[in-house]
């Protein structure tokens, strides 16, 4: 099978680490890719959100199966004009993506399902958005509608700071994504990735992860990306889990299937848990980033045949294999993010790390200059490990962490402790 991964992160890193651990990936092609990656497969120059020149690339290197990493290619209905053009394809349809590109959206689907989730009011103006605030008072959460690389959500523990919140969105410091708001509850409790393959009919749960959202120690300061992941998320019991599938993500599968737009694609399925209950924070739909790198250590080479199964609409015939074992991700970043970081900065010592079904760095923003790897993004590399048990796996993500010469970079040492 000749396969294609459209993205360049830390994400699509470890998808096409597991796609190349089946057999029955005869080529690998990711674009754009990045350093780490073109050590493993074949790396292309593509405008990943370009519908049509995805097709036309995909027809002239015959693939069989496209998978899309990143949401704004499926935002921008990359997925919808490759199944136009009869290409099997791991993703759901723009219509489908809406639950991640517009939080508005996600909370009217809840709405109609009856899906517990946090209160919320929705703004096209900054002045009522801060009547509301002063209405409701503080911690509240301000979000930026739209997309906005994870970035766009402010938990705000005073009126002052939601307030400032509101006007940075609307005066553009998030793009378009902020041109509308939609400010939350707060939620309290515990805060769990949960993940499923959806083919339009079959739900296929396929694991539970933990992520640390703040740049410091202890989960403090501003949020990132995402600094370390680890799974499976101790907190979703099989009761919890049992509680999510059925009263929030079943329902808006239904919703969304009744509206004429079924999901098909990986749903990540952001829970808060308090005392056994999860309401729902967030829908992604993609696989998070990181936390797809621990669910590939852990699921590996059946991590395509579900993925091939969930783009056929074969689901109601899969199952997924879980060994009794942990895995945790590092984040490497560059010195001063999410804020100012320097790019180009030289990343020394990868030659030496051993790489197994054990361990594995998966790159994030990184390329190749002069035969040198360099640092690209912010989130550059994902130092990932599994074990028998957490503590194990952590052990062995930060001797890959410290096996790295990179004086520019940096990482929180304190990954899993909630679960340690």
């Amino acid at each position: 099978m000749n396969i294609l991964i459209l993205g360049g992160g830390g994400r699509e890193h470890a998808l096409a680490w597991a796609v190349m651990q089946n057999p029955k990936c005869d080529k690998l092609i990711v674009a754009p890719g990045n350093a780490g990656i073109a050590q493993i497969a074949e790396c292309a120059s593509l405008d990943t959100e370009d519908g049509s020149a995805v097709v036309d690339f995909a027809e002239a290197h015959a693939i069989d199966l496209v998978i899309v990493g990143p949401e704004a290619p499926l935002a921008a209905g990359v997925a919808d004009t490759l199944r136009e053009a009869g290409f099997s394809v791991f993703g759901p349809s723009q219509a489908a993506a809406r639950l991640e590109a517009s939080k508005s959206f996600t909370k009217e689907i809840c709405d109609a399902a009856h899906a517990p989730t946090a209160g919320y009011g929705h703004f096209t103006d900054a002045l009522s958005a801060k009547a509301h605030v002063q209405d409701q008072g503080a911690p509240i959460v301000v979000k930026a509608d739209g997309l906005a690389a994870g970035k766009g959500v402010i938990i705000a523990t005073t009126v002052a700071e939601a307030e400032a919140a509101i006007d940075d969105m609307f005066g553009g410091a998030f793009g378009g994504a902020g041109a509308e708001v939609v400010i939350e509850e707060f939620m309290t409790g515990e805060e769990a990735s949960f993940f499923v393959l959806v083919d339009g009919e079959d739900v296929l749960p396929i694991g539970t992860a933990q992520d640390h959202k703040r740049v410091g120690e202890g989960d403090s300061g501003p949020n990132t990306g995402g600094m370390g992941a680890y799974s499976p998320a101790p907190i979703m019991t099989d009761e919890v889990t049992q509680k999510a599938l059925d009263e929030i993500v079943r329902p808006t599968m239904s919703e969304m299937a009744r509206r004429g737009t079924p999901y098909s694609g990986v749903l990540y399925v952001g829970l808060m848990i308090e005392h056994g209950q999860p309401r729902l924070v967030e829908y992604n739909v993609r696989f998070g980033d990181p936390e797809c790198q621990v669910l590939m250590m852990r699921l590996g080479a059946q991590a395509l045949d579900l993925i091939h199964a969930c783009a056929e609409g074969r689901l109601g015939d899969m199952q997924v294999t879980w060994g009794d074992d942990h895995a945790m991700t590092v984040v490497l970043a560059a010195n001063g993010y999410p804020g100012a970081y320097e790019k180009g900065t030289e990343i020394g010592g990868l030659d030496a790390l051993t790489e197994d079904s054990f361990t594995q760095m998966f790159h994030a923003g990184t390329a190749l200059k002069d035969g040198k790897v360099i640092a690209t993004g912010g989130r550059v590399l994902n130092a990932t490990a599994r074990g028998a048990t957490l503590a194990e796996a952590k052990e062995r993500a930060y001797a890959l962490v410290d096996a790295v010469d990179w004086p520019q970079g940096f990482c929180r040492r304190d990954i899993g402790w909630r679960a340690l």
